[in-house]
């Protein structure tokens, strides 16, 4: 059974869904989707009533949830065996930040770096109602990793990963906003969550919540909250950014996933926009000496000109440029072996398969004689009658070669080969 997902559940902007998620596939990315399996099937009423606007709250159909993605004894292996250093964990109690010297050492011989994590020193803090942030997951840990790179693919927006892991009835940060857009998914354990409307609507990254630390704590404090729900294992809640929250966990080990969606907004094309600019010199001009800054008469005719200039600039200038590399920088495509990459490249011959790389942003040049591929840190320049087979390619699927359009099987095999070993295919396995 599923509800209306226009309907309210814990406060108005907030509303339930009730479905059983998509299986999970290899390395974490679900057969369904990654954010269909967060968000239910109909993606696109959530794109229209939540996303950057309101709280989505989904509850699990069952509670085996997200163990597919990351359980306690995982965080267990990453406090203790996987040689965690800083910043990749952090310990958080009564709000405040813990500091790394307290649970942090050197590794012991052959591995004398200070900073490792002390897996003996972070049990004792967790016993004595420390929360353990297990920090950029979609980095350290393969079903998270492979998980944020589908995710980051079906929404357009850079993601990262942290595990917030509370020991009983504690509190890891009193209530804040973030400045970026957040999935909760709740691992193990229950975890009560106060939700309050934002006090600053859609902040910048440049514009933390303590900035507004008087009008956040007042809001917590004096207005009912918008969603007072208790989570349990396998439900997922949505919070646009600067929507204030703050979690507790009940009874006993609390553990979720928080997936933090960078979100581009509208201001980075202004961002863009400006640096893009710079190179024209009515821009750069000086003032003229003496000018009263106070005189809005006097300021008048040089408003006049940025107007212009940047009105120019914005119907000649290729802001998309400067704002896909923001994106495209903004993430890491899915992980590849070197040495299988490699084996794979030098022993390619008919009747192999490959696909693209999840998470290789690009786009296609045509040119009369040649073919650009753009990639987010190099540009390859290719002969033309390679466009049909390479458009193939990047669409997406498993492409075997020797089935390729316009290019005999020699040829096929030169063109997968080099993208191969450019990062742009990986081998497809079954």
């Amino acid at each position: 059974m599923r509800t209306d997902p226009t309907g309210p559940t814990a406060g108005a902007g907030a509303s339930s869904q009730q479905d059983t998620p998509a299986p999970a596939g290899a390395r974490g990315t679900p057969a369904g989707g990654a954010l269909a399996r967060l968000v239910g099937p109909d993606v696109d009423a959530f794109a229209g009533q939540f996303w950057g606007a309101a709280p989505l709250l989904r509850t699990a159909a069952d509670h085996t949830g997200f163990r597919d993605l990351l359980d306690l004894d995982g965080v267990d292996e990453l406090l203790s065996v996987r040689g965690l250093r800083t910043p990749f964990l952090r310990l958080a109690r009564h709000g405040s930040v813990v500091g790394s010297a307290d649970f942090t050492g050197p590794g012991g011989v052959g591995a004398e770096i200070a900073d490792q994590v002390r897996d003996d020193r972070v049990a004792a803090l967790f016993a004595d109602g420390t929360t353990v942030v297990l920090q950029a997951l979609h980095r350290t840990w393969p079903a998270v990793i492979g998980f944020c790179t589908a995710l980051a693919e079906d929404l357009g927006h850079p993601v990262q990963a942290n595990a917030y892991v509370t020991p009983p009835q504690s509190q890891g940060f009193s209530a804040h906003y973030d400045v970026h857009d957040v999935f909760v998914l709740q691992l193990a354990g229950q975890k009560h969550w106060r939700v309050h409307e934002p006090v600053h609507t859609a902040p910048l990254r440049s514009q933390p919540w303590s900035d507004h630390r008087d009008a956040v704590d007042a809001r917590a404090r004096d207005d009912d909250p918008v969603v007072d729900r208790v989570l349990e294992p396998g439900d997922v809640m949505y919070l646009p950014r600067g929507w204030l929250h703050s979690a507790t966990a009940l009874g006993g080990v609390s553990a979720h996933l928080t997936i933090g969606v960078h979100v581009v907004t509208r201001y980075a094309l202004v961002e863009s926009l400006m640096r893009l600019v710079g190179s024209d010199d009515r821009l750069r001009a000086s003032l003229p000496l003496g000018i009263d800054l106070a005189d809005p008469r006097r300021l008048a005719p040089h408003l006049d000109a940025v107007r212009d200039a940047l009105t120019a600039a914005v119907a000649a200038v290729p802001v998309a440029r400067g704002v896909r590399a923001h994106v495209w920088s903004g993430g890491r495509p899915e992980p590849v072996g070197p040495v299988a990459l490699a084996t794979f490249a030098q022993d390619l011959a008919p009747g192999d398969s490959g696909r693209r790389r999840l998470g290789v942003h690009h786009r296609l040049v045509p040119g009369d004689d040649r073919v650009v591929l753009e990639l987010a840190e190099k540009t390859l320049t290719l002969p033309a009658a390679v466009e049909p087979a390479l458009r193939t390619l990047l669409a997406g699927g498993v492409h075997a070669v020797g089935e390729l359009p316009g290019l005999d099987a020699d040829d096929q095999v030169v063109l997968v080969r080099r993208l191969v070993r450019e990062g742009v295919l990986v081998p497809a396995v079954a």
